[in-house]
């Protein structure tokens, strides 16, 4: 059943086996392109007595040097870099450790190349990989990431799962229909994994994407080895015109961000409260914090008015839309922050708890720190808009497209929900200067040992 949508399965006859496939399992896993295994222990394998001579071990574990792309290939790509006058590097799940993040800052200073790590058919950007570049750095272009590609001469994707997406934008929401999002002769360039491991699961690939250079390896183990080529072939009147590059494209990431931050200040005030404000609130509770963001998109404002800098800070989305993933996977990645003290927040919605409810007690009862902030706009909204879609392409009146999709009469008190489950709960808050009382006593419960929830109601988007 699954064997279309995971890395490896596998079905063990015998403990032994067992032993060599959990190892294997793990090994595969972990490396890139990375991807979730499965191992089948049926009842008779559980159940049945060891042999009392039975001579088990579990095999010694050595993970695989991540492949990196062809050194000729790297140097092609090195050149075609320098010569570009305006590269353009788009991120989604390239930096796997810290020093992938920490390698593409270098290579794109060396280069003042713009960076953009989101996927940019989303309105607004969304970082949807993981954290691959601080989101204040100059270079970095996520907020006009449409507009940075649509100048860019050269775009290379690092890891990118949707390229056909980064470099198409829909001509509408209504009719779905794409246009290109580039310049006529502008180069594409793609370095992933993902070319050694392409399986019948269409989502881990998307769409087909002509480009004019495909490099396949891993992209963080790429970039050493790239950074060290630019270096050798970069000349001084390069650089003059990298410098010119930069400084222009600070203008533009500087005046994005406070496109931003005043786009933020509408409906302030109102109630429900606007995602922006609930991002804000957050955002002041927690800046002074060692913090990691564990779920949550929340229309992108996060991406927007948080500073985010150290690679723990945001571990992206599920990578296939999936239903009921945050709560679980939020709560998981809190058990890891843990040992380290960090508070972990997850920006939870509403639709997507009501499908694994139950993980609030696993984090009562494990006594796992996690500041859970609900973005109750009282809908599948996603479903909501699609079908307002729907209804304006085929002429129909949209006063349907509530019809399974809303979460009311009556709305979900999520605060008695999680308190029933022994997690400290308030809410549900609906007037904005609640708010942030409401998100500091939570905090305090957090950094007492406990889950914590905190119910909004807030806009649709």
């Amino acid at each position: 059943m699954v064997r279309d949508y995971v890395k490896w399965d596998d079905a063990p006859v015998s403990l032994q086996h067992f032993a060599e496939s959990a190892v294997r399992a793990y090994k595969i896993s972990m490396t890139p392109w990375q991807g979730p295994v499965v191992l089948i222990a049926d009842s008779e394998l559980q159940e049945r007595p060891i042999e009392p001579h039975a001579k088990l071990r579990i095999p010694k574990l050595t993970l695989a040097t991540p492949p990196q792309a062809d050194q000729a290939a790297v140097v092609d790509l090195s050149k075609m870099l320098i010569a570009a006058s305006n590269p353009v590097l788009v991120a989604d799940r390239a930096a796997r450790t810290a020093a992938g993040m920490t390698r593409l800052v270098e290579l794109a200073e060396l280069l003042q190349a713009g960076v953009v790590s989101t996927q940019p058919n989303t309105a607004p950007p969304i970082t949807a990989g993981r954290l691959n570049f601080p989101n204040r750095h100059p270079l970095n272009q996520t907020l006009r990431s449409a507009a940075a590609i649509g100048e860019a001469d050269v775009v290379v994707g690092l890891e990118v799962a949707n390229f056909f997406g980064t470099v198409n934008l829909y001509r509408d929401q209504v009719e779905r229909s794409y246009k290109s999002g580039v310049r006529s002769g502008t180069k594409l360039v793609t370095i992933t994994a993902g070319e050694l491991n392409t399986k019948s699961n269409y989502q881990d690939f998307q769409r087909y994407n002509e480009v004019d250079f495909a490099l396949a390896g891993d992209a963080e183990a790429t970039l050493p080895s790239l950074i060290e080529e630019v270096k050798r072939q970069l000349t001084g009147d390069r650089r003059n015109a990298f410098a010119d590059r930069g400084k222009r494209l600070a203008a533009a990431s500087s005046a994005a961000l406070e496109r931003a931050r005043a786009d933020a200040s509408y409906a302030w005030d109102a109630s429900p409260i606007s995602t922006a404000r609930l991002a804000a609130e957050v955002w002041a509770q927690i800046r002074t914090e060692d913090w990691s963001l564990v779920n949550g998109a929340l229309s992108g404002w996060p991406q927007r008015l948080f500073n985010f800098e150290k690679y723990y800070q945001y571990i992206g989305v599920s990578g296939g839309s999936g239903i009921g993933y945050g709560a679980p996977a939020a709560v998981g990645a809190a058990l890891a922050n843990k040992k380290y003290g960090r508070l972990s927040v997850s920006l939870q919605n509403d639709g997507d708890l009501m499908y694994a409810p139950g993980v609030l007690w696993t984090a009562a009862h494990h006594r796992i720190p996690i500041l859970f902030v609900m973005n109750n706009n009282r809908a599948y909204h996603e479903e909501v808009m699609h079908l307002e879609r729907m209804a304006a392409r085929r002429e129909r009146g949209i006063d349907r497209a509530h019809i399974g999709n809303t979460l009311d009469n009556p709305g979900i008190d999520f605060a008695k929900l999680a308190q029933s489950m022994g997690v400290h709960a308030e809410g549900p808050v609906s007037d904005p200067k609640e708010l942030a009382p409401a998100l500091s006593r939570a905090i305090a419960a957090v950094k007492s040992g406990q889950p914590a929830l905190v119910d909004v109601i807030t806009q649709p988007r």
